[in-house]
């Protein structure tokens, strides 16, 4: 099974503390995994890098020329197993020397130097410029629009999301709805949103070694951990301390030797907990939308869902770093992937959507990111899905709100950056990320 590798020459940076945030080293998938492993740069916040990239190949540890990788790729002969995604959102211009404004920077900057300048609130869109959208570098047409309407992120049924669960008195082959969770039923896992199968866990462990991602067919049994999603503004709490040798991310309930669920972060009892707020989805198209986040820590496929149907607001989970998943020694924040309107969410989160192959899911247009740091915060970016996905979004987005710089995707053409933007939002703000 060949690894893709995307490699990136960085240049020096300057942080506010010594906590340096990068993207996950790359990771191999266990030759007996029961399904490949396809893997992307997962939600880590980063600093302000830039430089040249090169793509190499990977196969048992040597390095295999690109002819010879993509000769066998196209013969079936290999697949990818791994890939690593670094990308780059460069800062808006800097503000006048009149304003306080702190420095924008990429994607998931962690250390602002200083609280961002008095926000700015927009009540209507900016007009649109006269540059058009892109085209897609494919001269297919794109595929038809599914017959079934898409659909408001699943009700979890729950009625406990205030509700301590029981550790190790829950058959792992009930599904926590009555503690909060909801079940994602269209990945045929049995509603878990991730299985990873760690046979040889245990609970004092430092890390684990062994790791079997579970497939559609199968379902939290013992000896996994079972990972599952939360309604919106909430997020799941539960992942081991011990987490993969080679930096996997793991995440979710653990299904012991006895056949039941055990917490695997015994001081959060809750399975669902409130992220910092502050943050919504508004939707002003004329078609429902979903924006799905990664299962993470987890198997870090796009299938957590928040799917907002036409008109319909909804909150967006802003994780605050403080009680968050710390990966590496690096507190981390929140990454989303927006499918095209009109896609139900069994085709839109999902890593390989079977409605839109190379436009949705894993491949959708945009990614938004999200996170509060330690000082208050909020950092939002949207910003192209690449070098993944060639795909066009069909809409427009923009932050408005109690953020101190524009940060908007219209018309194909970005205002705050070049293939994408960032913008901040003081401790108790608000902002909303808008599609119309």
């Amino acid at each position: 099974m060949l690894a893709c590798i995307t490699r990136a020459t960085l240049p020096t940076v300057v942080a506010a503390t010594p906590s340096h945030h990068h993207h996950h080293a790359h990771r191999h998938a266990k030759k007996h995994a029961a399904a490949r492993v396809e893997k992307r740069a997962p939600d880590v916040v980063t600093e302000v890098v830039v430089g040249a990239t090169a793509t190499v190949f990977e196969l048992d540890g040597k390095i295999v020329d690109a002819a010879t990788a993509k000769a066998g790729l196209a013969e079936g002969e290999y697949i990818i197993v791994g890939e690593t995604t670094p990308t780059f959102v460069p800062p808006p211009p800097p503000p006048p020397a009149t304003s306080s404004a702190a420095p924008l920077r990429a994607q998931f900057v962690e250390e602002p130097i200083s609280s961002p300048a008095a926000p700015t609130t927009t009540s209507a869109p900016p007009p649109p410029p006269t540059t058009t959208a892109q085209a897609t570098t494919s001269s297919a047409p794109p595929p038809p629009k599914t017959s079934k309407p898409a659909q408001s992120s699943p009700s979890s049924g729950a009625t406990g999301l205030d509700a301590d669960f029981p550790s190790g008195k829950i058959s792992c082959k009930t599904f926590p709805s009555e503690y909060g969770a909801v079940a994602l039923d269209w990945l045929g896992t049995g509603g878990w949103s991730g299985l990873q199968f760690v046979p040889n866990y245990s609970p004092d462990a430092q890390s684990i070694s062994d790791i079997i991602t579970g497939i559609a067919g199968q379902t939290c049994s013992k000896g996994a951990m079972c990972s599952y999603a939360c309604p919106p503004g909430y997020q799941k709490t539960q992942w081991p301390k011990a987490q993969g040798a080679t930096l996997q991310s793991i995440g979710g309930l653990y299904c012991n030797e006895d056949g039941f669920l055990e917490l695997t972060r015994p001081d959060h009892p809750k399975l669902c907990e409130a992220g910092a707020g502050g943050v919504t989805i508004k939707n002003d198209l004329d078609d429902s939308v979903c924006t799905c986040r990664t299962d993470y820590p987890g198997i870090e496929s796009m299938v957590i869902p928040a799917c907002t149907s036409a008109g319909e607001t909804i909150e967006l989970t802003n994780p605050d770093e403080t009680d968050y998943y710390v990966w590496d020694g690096k507190t981390t924040s929140a990454q989303y992937y927006v499918n095209k309107k009109g896609y139900a969410v069994e085709d839109a989160c999902v890593w390989n959507s079977p409605l839109d192959p190379r436009g949705a899911g894993n491949w959708s247009p945009i990614n938004i990111g999200t996170g509060k740091t330690a000082d208050g915060i909020t950092w939002l970016s949207i910003f192209e899905n690449l070098p993944t996905s060639s795909a066009k979004l069909d809409f427009n987005i923009e932050i408005t709100g109690d953020v101190n710089s524009k940060c908007s995707y219209i018309d194909g053409a970005w205002t705050g950056g070049d293939k994408g933007c960032t913008t901040a939002m003081p401790s108790g703000g608000k902002a909303v990320i808008r599609y119309f």
